[in-house]
């Protein structure tokens, strides 16, 4: 079987140790490659230095394959080094390139500290998604969170709650719910996505009542969009769209802002769920959650969420099939 690069992440975060207690997890299931500095990982790992990703299906039954770089000074848990930045940053790259070959199915990247690799290296990006992007050669990437009950996509991101009107055109939005279903059909294995579609406003607006950025935007976009065979539902008033019997009825949420569709699959399964970037030429996967500096090298982490990016990952090579 073809491994699961993962990249170290913030050698001074959980990284390290979430994914050694994923391995321990899951080594007689999917075998895994680990990108990074072996001096970073828990001292009671066994871990096996290799050349290639070739070798680590073999190796990973009994110890974490390793292709190891050296970042220099050691790890100190819950102080991030700008030393280790570009360490950091070449990780990230060389398991896009293992992706990208053939030679890995898929990425699931740890954590990063981007004030570090600013600092350290000059970053350049504002985070993972935007440096993997770049790394593809792509602009058109959406976030999507996913878990076992519930998937969701928010259309503007990190953006200020007093910005997102302005940042949300028609084309953004039906970018991301053209990248979205495409992704569900190729990588998940819905061959006829629904989609449910939240509106802006409370109430999807109430008629124009509460806000008309659903009667001036939101509803003709969608209303073309099903000219065009896509199976939409929406707007919908975003507090009645989470609960078990409404998330029976469609495959993935579009939503509008940040907190829209984070607190709900934060709020049904905080721990299990998993970053994906929709849209690159591969597969990425993430744990959503950051460093958590202040329990790392505890033995406190919980890899939950690391351990569903990579089984999520593997979910999606196996649809994509052999390329």
């Amino acid at each position: 079987m073809t491994p699961i690069a993962i990249s170290c992440g913030e050698p001074a975060g959980i990284g390290p140790e979430i994914a050694a207690r994923a391995w321990e997890r899951l080594r007689g299931e999917i075998p895994l490659l680990w990108l990074g500095d072996p001096r970073h990982l828990p001292d009671a790992v066994p871990w096996q230095a290799v050349d290639d990703a070739a070798q680590a299906a073999p190796v990973s039954a009994t110890a974490l394959p390793v292709l190891a770089r050296d970042f220099g000074p050691p790890a100190v848990p819950g102080a991030p080094d700008p030393a280790h930045a570009q360490g950091v940053i070449d990780a990230i790259r060389d398991g896009v390139d293992l992706v990208r070959s053939g030679a890995c199915a898929a990425l699931c990247t740890a954590p990063i500290h981007k004030a570090a690799l600013i600092d350290g290296a000059s970053f350049a990006h504002p985070g993972h998604t935007e440096y993997l992007a770049a790394l593809a050669g792509t602009d058109e990437v959406v976030m999507m969170l996913a878990c076992e009950a519930l998937r969701v996509v928010p259309t503007t991101i990190h953006v200020p709650l007093a910005q997102v009107p302005a940042r949300l055109t028609p084309d953004l939005l039906e970018r991301t719910i053209r990248i979205t279903r495409d992704a569900l059909i190729r990588d998940f294995g819905v061959a006829a996505p629904r989609l449910a579609i939240a509106g802006l406003n409370p109430h999807a607006g109430e008629d124009g009542k509460m806000g008309g950025e659903e009667i001036a935007m939101i509803t003709p976009l969608l209303d073309r969009l099903r000219g065009e065979g896509f199976d939409l539902a929406g707007p919908m008033s975003a507090d009645t769209m989470f609960h078990a019997a409404a998330r029976a009825t469609y495959d993935a949420a579009i939503c509008m802002y940040h907190d829209q569709a984070l607190i709900p699959i934060k709020t049904i399964d905080f721990s299990g769920g998993v970053n994906v970037t929709l849209g690159l030429p591969f597969i990425r996967t993430s744990p959503d959650h950051g460093t958590a500096f202040g329990i790392a090298g505890k033995g406190l982490a919980d890899p939950s969420s690391m351990i569903a990016a990579i089984r999520m990952a593997a979910d999606m090579a196996q649809a994509r099939g052999p390329r």
